[in-house]
């Protein structure tokens, strides 16, 4: 159990950072994909969430109250940008992302192994993913999730890209709960690793539609091999990203099937022209095989996080996914 230390002290809480995104061009152009009739949505939903995120770090500044703890601080420490006055940020020792101290988090409903397991709290799986433990960490997840969310959302509509980020954050938490128990978590970095899965995996169960491919296909999996690397360092919290993104890419499977070409245009057809399927056969078997890998996940991960299993002692290798340590830094906390 963290107590309540200062953020990033003795790298006692994680910050699900480092996601960076995409470059908008393989996603968008017409180069990648074969326009068809389907209309295209207007994006509110992304938007609202960039300013939800926003307001919630606002209301964890003034909760936190940087200026009424100083004397708790020790000599020659004092907070940052003190002219936001009840909103300036701990002390850069404290926090270096420019934040609250973690018992604020805490307090707002950070993830913790100990509250979720043993205080039955585990509307933290929830809360976790509108937390920021800084300005750094709120702008690269807000700039990740605009870059990613808005095409997304474009496309598929703000219901499915909503399922698909609120259940990838839950997912990404779950595993993240499963594997960490000595810190807390913060973050929305796992939602954002759903919706990259997510247009992996569109990519795949689309694939008749789409022209360059191995282009498209390249571009994505450089992508997510980069955010997964950045995962690797010491306080990030790789395991949320993990989570995330699979069950983001499960996700895509069912929720963003796109007709095969030709079914939009069947109406003009003959009739014997005319398609008797709106999807291929494949991707109705991703469909089914992707519905069953999330919903057996997810039982599996839950049942094993309120039961107090601690995945670590399970296996001994998978420390690995979230901290690679080197000659330059250590990893005390995974």
């Amino acid at each position: 159990m963290m107590g309540d230390r200062d953020l990033e002290r003795g790298g006692n809480t994680k910050s699900r950072n480092g996601t960076y995104p995409p470059p908008t061009q393989p996603a968008t152009s017409s180069a990648y994909y074969m326009e068809n009739s389907e209309s295209q949505w207007t994006s509110w939903l992304v938007p609202m969430i960039v300013v939800a995120n926003v307001a919630m770090f606002v209301v964890i500044m003034f909760v936190n109250n940087c200026p009424n703890n100083i004397n708790n601080f020790g000599r020659g420490r004092q907070c940052v940008a003190r002219f936001l006055g009840r909103l300036s940020f701990q002390p850069l020792q404290d926090n270096p992302l420019f934040g609250p101290s973690s018992s604020t988090l805490q307090k707002l409903g950070a993830l913790e192994w100990d509250k979720v397991v043993h205080e039955h709290q585990g509307w933290r799986l929830f809360t976790c993913i509108w937390l920021h433990a800084g300005v750094v960490h709120l702008l690269a997840n807000m700039l990740s999730l605009v870059f990613i969310g808005i095409r997304l959302e474009q496309q598929f509509g703000f219901v499915r890209v909503g399922i698909i980020y609120l259940l990838s954050g839950i997912g990404g938490s779950v595993l993240s709960c499963l594997f960490i128990q000595q810190s807390i978590s913060v973050g929305a970095s796992g939602a954002l690793f759903g919706l990259l899965g997510a247009m992996l995996s569109e990519l795949l169960t689309n694939w008749t539609i789409y022209t360059n491919k191995a282009a498209a296909l390249f571009t994505l999996i450089i992508i997510i091999a980069i955010n997964l690397a950045v995962g690797l360092l010491p306080h990030v919290d790789n395991y949320a990203h993990i989570g995330g993104f699979m069950s983001g890419f499960l996700l895509g499977f069912i929720l963003l099937l796109r007709p095969q070409f030709g079914w939009l245009e069947r109406q003009h057809l003959p009739a014997e022209a005319r398609l008797k399927s709106k999807f291929k056969v494949y991707q109705y078997v991703l469909l089914l095989i992707a519905s069953i890998l999330l919903i057996v996940g997810f039982t599996v991960g839950l049942v094993m996080l309120f039961r107090g299993v601690k995945a670590n002692e399970h296996c001994s290798w998978c420390r690995y996914l979230s901290c690679l340590r080197t000659s330059r830094w250590r990893c005390d906390n995974n």
